[in-house]
């Protein structure tokens, strides 16, 4: 029987090297497919409210999630493109590369499934949350929104600071202001208003006391829809049930019927009134409503004094009313900037791009 050779040796392990790493190798890098989130929003809130309240890992940069409610397509999708690059002075630029904040924020979309227009592109490709109809003076546009603030929650553990916007809204700062504004607070921002005329038809909407004993009326509030929260405040949202089992109710009176303007600013009002700021950064004009919309601005209104005149507005604070009552002297002292504004027009788009860059992105 003839023994094996030192060199016959080596060549047998030097063949079995590659056969180890490759088995090895095929065992340790085999990752399973993230589960996708739960279809039903029972389960998919459950899931949510599981989540950290604090942004994590700590070291992280914090990240902004921009949170489109919209049952069309985004008329000003080409600005925002330019605002989620805007601390980037691109007439300078020697080559053809286009910065962005990708590690600095997240998209995401909640578009009525029933519409078949959809063509997100850009910075808004592939950012659809699974979606359900909304209608209003229903409490669809309050499950939408609860909506992407599960998944927002659930996608990324960085988020920190979620913003609320609709198709109709545009920045009015560069992303370096709006990012540092809202990262440099440890609070939402959320306008909540009490004792609002025609509160209490409000209140009573669903019927005389169906909101009791969850929702006194003393409780009640009403704000702005659109809203920038903490992520703490974002998981009471989302793990909340005792408010919501009322606010989800159908109203009797449609004529007042605006959950998506209740149940935020009440909720948080109840649960955390000290750790917001009772007042929304979305510059909104109603003195030209119509319809139960605000002041639509148009394409020829569009110029650098528009602009000057929504950036200089003041946020109404709580129940301040010409700067007097029911507010503390912090209060009174503030003057937080309005980071965005709407209502404007599809076809203003091209005038805001024209000063998209002296006007807008420039601070």
């Amino acid at each position: 029987m003839l023994s094996p050779s030192p060199f016959s040796l080596c060549c047998v392990l030097l063949l079995c090297v590659p056969l180890a790493f490759l088995f090895t190798s095929t065992n340790t890098t085999t990752i399973s497919p993230p589960s996708p989130l739960p279809q039903d929003d029972k389960s998919l809130f459950r899931l949510a409210s599981r989540v950290h309240p604090n942004p994590s890992p700590s070291n992280a940069p914090k990240r902004i999630a921009f949170m489109f409610l919209t049952t069309s397509p985004l008329p000003f999708a080409p600005l925002w493109e330019l605002f989620f690059h805007s601390n980037y002075n691109w007439r300078t630029a020697k080559d053809n590369h286009t910065p962005n904040h990708d590690h600095l924020f997240n998209i995401y979309i909640h578009a009525d499934p029933n519409s078949s227009f959809y063509n997100f592109s850009g910075v808004f490709s592939h950012q659809v949350v699974h979606s359900k109809p909304t209608r209003r003076l229903t409490s669809s546009l309050v499950s939408a929104a609860r909506r992407l603030l599960a998944h927002a929650l659930l996608h990324d553990s960085s988020n920190a600071m979620f913003a609320l916007l609709s198709p109709s809204c545009i920045p009015l700062h560069s992303f370096n202001f709006t990012y540092t504004t809202l990262l440099s607070s440890n609070k939402s921002f959320i306008e909540i208003l009490k004792d609002e005329p025609g509160a209490y038809d409000r209140w009573a909407a669903r019927g005389t006391e169906v909101m009791l004993p969850e929702v006194p009326f003393r409780d009640f509030r009403v704000g702005s829809q659109f809203f920038v929260l903490t992520r703490r405040h974002a998981k009471l949202v989302v793990e909340d049930q005792r408010l919501w089992k009322k606010f989800k109710l159908p109203c009797v009176q449609n004529d007042v019927c605006y959950p998506e303007e209740h149940y935020f600013p009440t909720l948080i009002s109840m649960q955390d009134p000290f750790g917001c700021v009772p007042a929304t950064l979305t510059h909104v004009d109603w003195r030209g409503q119509s319809g139960g919309h605000p002041r639509t601005y148009e394409a020829f209104e569009v110029g650098h004094q528009l602009i000057y005149v929504l950036r200089q507005g003041r946020p109404r604070y709580g129940d301040e009313v010409g700067g007097a009552v029911n507010v503390s002297d912090v209060q009174r002292r503030r003057h937080d900037p309005f980071l965005f504004a709407r209502k404007f027009s599809p076809d203003s788009l091209q005038p805001l791009m024209n000063i998209a860059n002296d006007a807008i992105f420039t601070d």
